[in-house]
């Protein structure tokens, strides 16, 4: 993922990694006074300001493996890669804060499967919940095991200790401090890693000489390289990102999926402190947003002009660092590359643990009790599975090595369920005669088409990443078959529905007794 001699570090670089590390740490247990109940555990008492959550989710969203692979991709296909953030993120967010955000922060749920199993029942809430937690499991274990080869290549740290320190590391803030913990650890890491990779640009730039003399150096390799500065490529089979995939299956489907329905994204702006914050958080990270191709995706190309004949495209940014950066400086960009690995660390950590007390202890407890389960037994059993979790992760982390690439095995792993994820979402909220029979079809029926295809995605799609299409159509598809069902059987009831449909909430005022009543259950308190 990153290489680099640790030779290179000189005792101040050291000394800033480990002071960032601990300084992390203490951060974390000092917000550990602020948990006092499940709910300051696993949405941080619904008191987070705006700022802070649209800095967590950026941060969470954009890891290490993202700022190097990025620039890597930037470095062989150009600007075109900058698209995974603008077109594939900033007007998603948008669509989110307006549309979503205001369901999600009014239901008073904890989880999307939550807010999935109030509009379309039980079994659609956990087949949900079993897709979502087994992708955050499989990432927290990713994480951990990217952290490892992080601190061996930097530090000569063992991989096996390099797990288990970041296992301690965030295990400590993260069970202590929960959602609290995790949002104000990330907001100093997204401070981190922008001064680290700002510093890395601006002195690329200098050292290229502007601009003008980067476009023209790159140019000059050859008309191979006249694609570098399009943002929109041609479809080919050639391409990683033709057009039509990057609008349609990138723009359209697999950005507002994640952002809409990725528990890591949405359990932060479920604990807004208000509508009004909830709704503001995603768009400062949409701006956010803006900004990063140009600290990630420009150096691969400074890097292009500067060290033409990489064999290893995601050795743009190691090389860039060890070639520019001054002792300290270096330090502190390497704790940029870290914090952003801390911060996907905590977070698929935080969600996996907040899926299985909400939609599995606490509805399986209450069904076979007849009694909800209380606060108390709800935090307690939260911190000890936040231990599990991240125990099993690290005991996982190392089987991680046996694949190529990281970043094709995530983006395939999402377009396994994102489409017809949307497809329930989108439904869900805009038409009220959607029921539940309709999702579960939609949902299965097109989860196992993504499978499917994935097999020959390749034989199909005008790309070497058919996951693109592959999450377009299953979308189709699934808002389809759902939209059929849905018509030919039962409608759900008025009731089932209060505040959950799009103008309900607005337009009837009966709507908002409905709602305080659940923010009142026990489930929510």
């Amino acid at each position: 993922m990153f290489s680099a001699d640790a030779s290179v570090l000189t005792a101040i670089d050291q000394a800033i990694i480990v002071f960032y590390l601990v300084a992390v740490l203490v951060m974390g247990v000092f917000f550990s006074r602020y948990v006092k109940t499940s709910g300051d555990f696993f949405l941080a008492g619904k008191s987070l300001p705006f700022w802070a959550i649209g800095m967590s989710v950026v941060v969470s969203d954009i890891g290490a493996i993202d700022m190097v692979a990025g620039a890597g991709s930037a470095y062989k296909y150009g600007l075109a890669q900058a698209n995974f953030d603008w077109l594939g993120s900033v007007p998603a967010m948008i669509i989110v804060a307006f549309v979503f955000v205001p369901f999600y922060w009014r239901s008073g749920v904890c989880t999307l499967p939550e807010f999935l199993g109030r509009r379309y029942g039980m079994i659609v809430r956990e087949l949900q919940a079993v897709i979502w937690l087994g992708f955050l499991v499989s990432m927290l274990a990713v994480m951990l095991w990217s952290s490892a080869v992080f601190l061996n290549e930097i530090l000569g740290l063992p991989t096996f200790w390099g797990i288990w320190l970041t296992v301690a590391i965030v295990g400590v803030y993260t069970v202590l401090g929960g959602l609290t913990a995790v949002v104000l650890t990330d907001v100093i890491q997204t401070v981190i890693m922008f001064v680290g990779a700002g510093a890395l640009l601006l002195l690329s730039y200098w050292k290229i000489g502007g601009w003008n003399q980067l476009v023209a150096t790159v140019t000059e390799r050859g008309p191979e390289f006249a694609d570098h500065f399009k943002l929109l490529l041609p479809n080919s089979t050639t391409s990683p990102y033709p057009w039509s995939g990057i609008l349609f299956g990138l723009g359209i489907v697999l950005s507002t999926a994640y952002f809409s329905s990725n528990q890591a994204v949405i359990q932060r702006v479920l604990g807004a402190r208000s509508e009004w914050h909830a709704k503001a958080s995603m768009l400062f990270a949409a701006f956010l947003k803006l900004l990063v191709p140009v600290l990630i995706i420009l150096p691969g190309l400074t890097a292009l002009a500067l060290h033409p004949s990489l064999e290893d495209p995601d050795r743009a940014v190691p090389r860039l660092v060890a070639d520019l950066l001054p002792p300290g400086l270096m330090g502190l960009v390497f704790a940029a590359f870290f914090a952003a690995l801390m911060s996907s660390v905590d977070s698929y950590l935080n969600s996996s643990t907040t899926i299985i007390i909400s939609d599995g202890y606490r509805p399986i407890s209450t069904w076979l009790k007849g009694t909800a389960p209380s606060d108390r037994q709800c935090l307690v059993l939260g911190r000890i599975l936040t231990v599990v979790l991240i125990v099993a992760g690290g005991i996982i982390a190392p089987a991680i090595n046996q694949f190529e690439t990281i970043y094709s095995a995530m983006q395939t792993m999402f377009s396994l369920f994102q489409g017809p994820t949307l497809a329930l979402l989108v439904l869900g909220v805009f038409w009220r005669r959607t029921n539940s029979t309709g999702a579960i079809i939609g949902l299965t029926t097109g989860v196992l088409l993504s499978m499917c295809l994935n097999l020959v995605g390749d034989k199909l799609f005008p790309s070497d990443d058919p996951f693109l299409f592959i999450a377009f159509w299953t979308f189709v598809y699934s808002l389809i078959v759902t939209s059929l069902v849905s018509a030919f059987t039962a409608p759900p009831s008025e009731t089932q529905t209060k505040g959950l449909v799009w103008g309900s909430i607005v337009d009837d005022p009966a709507s908002q007794a409905v709602l305080r009543a659940r923010l009142d259950t026990p489930e929510n308190e």
